[in-house]
C-alpha cells in the first residue's frame, strides 16, 4: 500500500507553506475565493508558490469561478492542479490543460459514486462535510460509512481532519490522500506548525499499519 499523500489546504503565508513542506506535506492549497477567511490574492499567491522548494505540489482551490476569472488568475499563478468545490460541472473543470480535483459535499442519502462518475476527466474526487450555504472549509467530519468501497477516481478526504482523528480516517476509509486546513490553524487563515507536524505525524502512524 502506498503512503496516503497530504495535502495542506487554506495557506496563505510564505512562512506556513514552508512549514507544511518541511513537515512532509505533499501538497499545499491556496483559495482564490473572496469569501472565504483563507483567500489569497494574486501576489500572496505568487509570493508563497515562488518560495516552496522542489516536489510540493500547488493546488488553486476555486468555487463557481468563471472562465475568464480563472483564466486570469492561471496566466499570473503558476499552478498545478485545480480544485473545483462549487457546483461545476464536467464541462467546466476542464479546458485549462491542468489536472483538477472536483470536490463534492456528503449527506446521508447521496449517491456518491453516481456523482463521483460524472467526473471521469478528474485526477481525484475530495469528499468534504455537506453544510447549507458553505462549499467548505466548515471543520467538521461527516459519516466515513456513507463512502462507497469502489470510488471511480482516486479519493482524497477532507472534513473536520485533524491530528486526533486522521489516523482512523485513514485506517477506516483507505484513501488515496487526506485534506486538512482548520485542523492544523492557530486562527483562520494562520496555519500551527506544531499541528502540521502532528498531523503529519499521525498519518504516517497510520501508514505504517497498512
Amino acid at each position: 500500500m502506498t503512503a496516503v499523500r497530504i495535502k495542506i489546504c487554506g495557506i496563505t503565508r510564505v512562512e506556513d507553506a514552508l512549514a507544511a513542506a518541511e513537515a512532509g506535506a505533499d501538497a499545499i492549497g491556496l483559495v482564490f475565493y473572496p469569501k472565504s477567511p483563507r483567500a489569497v490574492s494574486v501576489q500572496q499567491a505568487r509570493q508563497i508558490l515562488a518560495a516552496l522548494p522542489p516536489f510540493v505540489s500547488s493546488v488553486g482551490l476555486f468555487v463557481n469561478a468563471s472562465r475568464c476569472e480563472l483564466g486570469e488568475i492561471l496566466d499570473a499563478v503558476p499552478l498545478d492542479m485545480l480544485q473545483f468545490h462549487g457546483d461545476e460541472s464536467a464541462a467546466d473543470c476542464s479546458g485549462y490543460h491542468k489536472p483538477y480535483l472536483k470536490a463534492l459535499r456528503v449527506k446521508a442519502g447521496d449517491d456518491i459514486a453516481a456523482k463521483a462518475a460524472e467526473y471521469p476527466g478528474a485526477s481525484g474526487i475530495l469528499l468534504d462535510t455537506y453544510v447549507e450555504g458553505v462549499p467548505g472549509g466548515t471543520g467538521a467530519a461527516f459519516d466515513w460509512s456513507l463512502i462507497p468501497e469502489q470510488m471511480p477516481r482516486p479519493l482524497v478526504l477532507a472534513g473536520g481532519l485533524t491530528a486526533e482523528n486522521v489516523a482512523d480516517a485513514i485506517r477506516q476509509v483507505r484513501p488515496y490522500a487526506v485534506d486538512v486546513s482548520g485542523g492544523v490553524e492557530a486562527s483562520k487563515g494562520i496555519k500551527d506548525a506544531a499541528k502540521i507536524r502532528a498531523f503529519i505525524q499521525q498519518c504516517r502512524l497510520a501508514d505504517s499499519e497498512r
